[in-house]
């Protein structure tokens, strides 16, 4: 699907309009996840999400016709990608947001109004999902009796928290863990990841971070499965919550990184010692590991332009570079002028 949505809107992004580029993202992003359950639009909603795009049509309108479209139509196998398509488009294109779990519950409400018979309401039974990416093992989620007083404790341990000085590594993992907590408490029996994906974004934007769409646009099983590997852990099988996976997609989401972000990488039974990302490094850091990256696509590339791509000081990056060669994890080939990067692959001591 998601080639399919690049090729189906390119022409706007192509033709650089800012009006049509922000309402184009939008709808990617609104788009594409539906992906996390398996959903794909129909062409009727392509076809009027680009009229919206053009300016011919509101959103109301958008909202309107597919609304119109579903009590004629037999087939309802696009309905709810359809109609959760279109509330995701407006909920983002909104400007109000409040930072509490009430909001959350709200936006269910909206999305899933008419869809589902518990929109907006919490779960009151306990759930079990087979996991993909788990080998069909779950994840613990929140009991239904703790839903209410755990999402308070989260949100208020958020509210509270202190980003003042911090730097933009231990910001992303801060927002990892918030984002991954609530999605554990897994309080709606179904939409809870595009409820909580509509919500981090909102909530995200409220930083002033120029959000790339784009990112959950082409990558929201990515970002399910990632938040299923943060809040896993089998003991007997020496298999811990690792969080390093929402991490990279946060770095993508709120910087220039460009991490390879692939679903397979994070089965608990993957082992490809090939892959940048699985290398095992001592006192690697998610900073280090997008230079890493970014070198390995393009090994004459300057540090200023990597300064840039990571939207670092050209002084941190040269000497976070200096401790990266002291390190051994890279070195500089045949001189500063023509010379190049390479990266020295080594296992953990």
């Amino acid at each position: 699907m998601e080639k399919n949505l690049n090729l189906e809107f390119s022409e706007y992004i192509k033709q650089g309009e800012p009006n049509k580029i922000e309402k184009t993202k939008t709808w990617e992003t609104a788009i594409g996840l539906q992906e996390v359950d398996g959903l794909k639009p129909s062409k009727y909603l392509i076809e009027n999400a680009k009229e919206h795009i053009e300016g011919k049509i509101d959103l109301d309108e958008v909202k309107y016709r597919i609304n119109q479209y579903y009590k004629v139509k037999n087939n309802n196998d696009s309905e709810e990608a359809d109609k959760v398509s279109v509330r995701i488009a407006e909920i983002l294109n909104e400007k109000s947001f409040n930072f509490n779990y009430i909001e959350l519950l709200n936006i269910h409400r909206r999305l899933f109004n008419g869809i589902y018979n518990h929109s907006g309401k919490f779960r009151n039974y306990n759930i079990t999902k087979e996991e993909w990416v788990l080998n069909g093992d779950t994840v613990t989620y929140a009991s239904y009796e703790s839903i209410v007083p755990t999402l308070e404790y989260d949100f208020m341990q958020e509210k509270n928290f202190l980003y003042k000085n911090l730097s933009l590594e231990e910001s992303i993992n801060q927002l990892c863990h918030f984002t991954s907590n609530i999605w554990q408490i897994h309080p709606f029996g179904e939409g809870n990841t595009r409820t909580t994906a509509v919500f981090i974004i909102k909530y995200l934007r409220t930083f002033g971070f120029n959000i790339n769409n784009e990112v959950f646009a082409n990558n929201s099983f990515y970002f399910r499965n990632a938040l299923v590997r943060a809040n896993y852990k089998n003991f007997e099988k020496n298999i811990f919550e690792d969080i390093s996976f929402l991490e990279k997609f946060f770095f993508n989401l709120l910087t220039n990184t460009k991490y390879e972000l692939k679903n397979r990488f994070m089965h608990i039974d993957y082992k490809d010692n090939s892959n940048l990302n699985e290398i095992k490094y001592n006192n690697l850091s998610l900073e280090e590991l997008a230079i890493l990256n970014i070198i390995k696509d393009n090994p004459n590339i300057k540090q200023e332009e990597i300064a840039k791509q990571i939207n670092k000081s050209l002084r941190t990056i040269k000497t976070r570079m200096i401790n990266m060669q002291e390190k051994g994890l890279i070195d500089r080939k045949n001189g500063k002028k023509i010379g190049e990067w390479v990266i020295l692959n080594r296992e953990e001591d």
